[in-house]
């Protein structure tokens, strides 16, 4: 690939994206949450660590931090970390080139 974006994957256009409010895609067979705030597009995983369920993406964001939908459990949207800094959920990078979000993702090891 060109522009920087090896290891990076084409997901959607920055315009297929709306303030506040997630996008559920699959990449590289990676489940991944994206979310656009303030201009800052965000990609997490998916993967809810407390249901082990696909929703992240039905959260609603607050200062930063998107909540779960089913229990209310609050991920950090820049490092995905639960609010204390416990690890919660993995955060991918993410760029914008000519209009299209790219981000690099990789396998999540589930361990449960």
């Amino acid at each position: 690939m060109t522009n920087g974006t090896e290891g990076f994957f084409k997901v959607c256009r920055e315009s297929d994206l709306k303030e506040k409010a997630g996008r559920r895609f699959i990449v590289n067979d990676v489940d991944i949450a994206l979310f656009k705030v303030e201009g800052n597009i965000y990609a997490l995983n998916n993967m809810c660590i407390h249901q082990k369920a696909a929703i992240i993406y039905d959260g609603f964001i607050e200062e930063n931090l998107i909540t779960c939908p089913a229990h209310g459990w609050q991920f950090d949207l820049k490092t995905g970390k639960v609010p204390g800094g416990v690890k919660g959920l993995d955060v991918y990078e993410v760029k914008i080139i000519d209009g299209n979000v790219y981000a690099k993702v990789y396998p999540k090891k589930f361990e449960w």
